[in-house]
């Protein structure tokens, strides 16, 4: 039997189950107690919340393997490649090992039906077991109480922030989505949550497990002035930590101050100078991702921010009030259908001084028309594209080297984003690098 190439097992895991989302843990159990794995790894580390989620897994691995650990990172959806997902010791894995992981599942799951997320992380799971990793990081891709990855039991569970978002799943207010979020709270397990107002369920079920429970504002947290930032924290044994003098960084503090808290938990070597520069050392595709673009002559910067929710926008819209432009700033914008325009836009309408438009490449994109009907009637400048490729270039054109390009709204509207760079780097149009 030929064997199946990455692009074929994918396709393939589309059409497995006839719902693309099917909460629940029940099917996932039964195929993981087939495969037979033993814990993944000595420490299990797992990551919910409505927003920063990919930041804080990165900053969490990148402190651990300064520590010269082998960690894993799951993490979705991805940009580019799927490959992005499944990072061992800090590269993708490969095609070839991604093939076996599926193919392991597959034979372990007979005649239950998994979905393309389930049959991922089941196979994420086996490929971290045979790689004899000293640590993993998985990161929730919907709740926590009913998601794939909260099959394994977490060592240190993290809950980011609880913010209002994916409403059919997870219901309409704060109090049922933290609800969700505190499944992978586990048994007499440490848990650090960094939202700052966190809802009464969550704190009910840290007590109902025994599970200590570590507060921003209470147990750690962080300070920030124009040049630089602070940090302390709370050792498992109630002695408070400190950081001071932290250089800034481009991705969000809040959630390297909860990976710090987190680290600290771990009772692994604190030494400053190795914790600064793994924080440094952090990246992550997309998220505050600054580049510096050669186009047409010019010099550009580019901005590309996969922000989706309220939420997510008014942290970017924070972000952007705190580092002024010499010129404009022009933003190229796409959403899905199912997500709160009003309450993206809202938080950066003063922020923004051009807006460009354009449909994403998926059936559950808005239309473009309906992005410009709704930013007109709320004042702002906007044209329409039929493309994120025209949008950006459209906006390119237009620009200077005091203004700011500025992409944000979705991972499909970032990937195409990439897509762009990549094709005209290629093409000796475009130099596009990281700022």
């Amino acid at each position: 039997m030929k064997q199946r190439s990455l692009g074929e097992w994918l396709a393939y895991l589309e059409q497995l189950h006839p719902s693309a989302i099917d909460m629940g843990l029940e099917r996932s159990q039964q195929v993981l107690a087939r495969l037979a794995l033993g814990k993944l790894a000595p420490r299990v580390v797992t990551v919910t919340g409505t927003n920063g989620k990919g930041s804080t897994c990165a900053f969490v691995a990148s402190l651990l393997r300064a520590q010269g650990l082998k960690v894993g990172v799951y993490s979705s959806p991805h940009l580019l490649r799927y490959n992005e997902r499944v990072l061992i010791d800090g590269q993708e894995a490969s095609d070839q090992r991604l093939c076996e992981a599926f193919a392991a599942v597959e034979a372990a799951r007979g005649d239950i039906s998994l979905t393309y997320f389930e049959m991922g992380t089941l196979a994420a799971f086996w490929l971290f077991y045979q790689s004899q990793l000293d640590a993993v990081v998985l990161e929730v891709g919907l709740g926590g109480r009913l998601d794939t990855v909260n099959v394994v039991d977490a060592d240190l569970a993290l809950v980011t922030s609880i913010g209002v978002d994916h409403v059919d799943y997870l219901g309409d207010t704060r109090e049922l989505v933290a609800f969700e979020k505190a499944g992978i709270f586990r048994q007499g397990k440490p848990a650090v949550c960094g939202d700052l107002d966190p809802p009464q369920p969550l704190l009910d079920k840290a007590g109902e497990l025994a599970a200590p429970l570590f507060l921003r504002g209470r147990d750690f947290d962080l300070a920030c002035t124009d040049a630089s930032w602070s940090w302390q924290g709370t050792t498992a044994d109630g002695v408070r930590v400190q950081l001071c003098d932290l250089p800034l960084l481009d991705l969000p503090m809040e959630n390297a101050a909860l990976a710090l808290q987190a680290y600290l938990l771990t009772g692994l070597p604190w030494d400053a100078g190795q914790i600064r520069q793994a924080l440094l050392d952090t990246r992550i595709t997309g998220r505050l991702d600054r580049r510096m673009l050669n186009w047409q002559g010019k010099s550009l910067e580019l901005l590309l921010d996969v922000g989706h929710n309220p939420h997510a926008a008014q942290y970017l819209a924070r972000r952007l009030a705190a580092r002024p432009l010499p010129g404009r700033r022009l933003v190229v914008f796409g959403l899905l259908a199912d997500k709160d325009l009003d309450g993206v836009v809202a938080p950066l309408l003063g922020l923004v001084d051009d807006w460009a438009v354009a449909p994403l490449d998926t059936p559950r994109s808005r239309p473009a028309a309906e992005l410009a009907t709704a930013l007109t009637n709320l004042g702002a400048a906007v044209k329409s594209y039929a493309s994120v490729d025209a949008a950006l270039e459209g906006q390119c054109a237009q620009a200077t080297a005091d203004d700011q390009v500025l992409l944000f709204g979705s991972f499909f509207c970032v990937a195409q984003a990439l897509e762009w760079l990549e094709r005209h780097a290629q093409e000796g149009g475009v130099d596009g690098s990281a700022g």
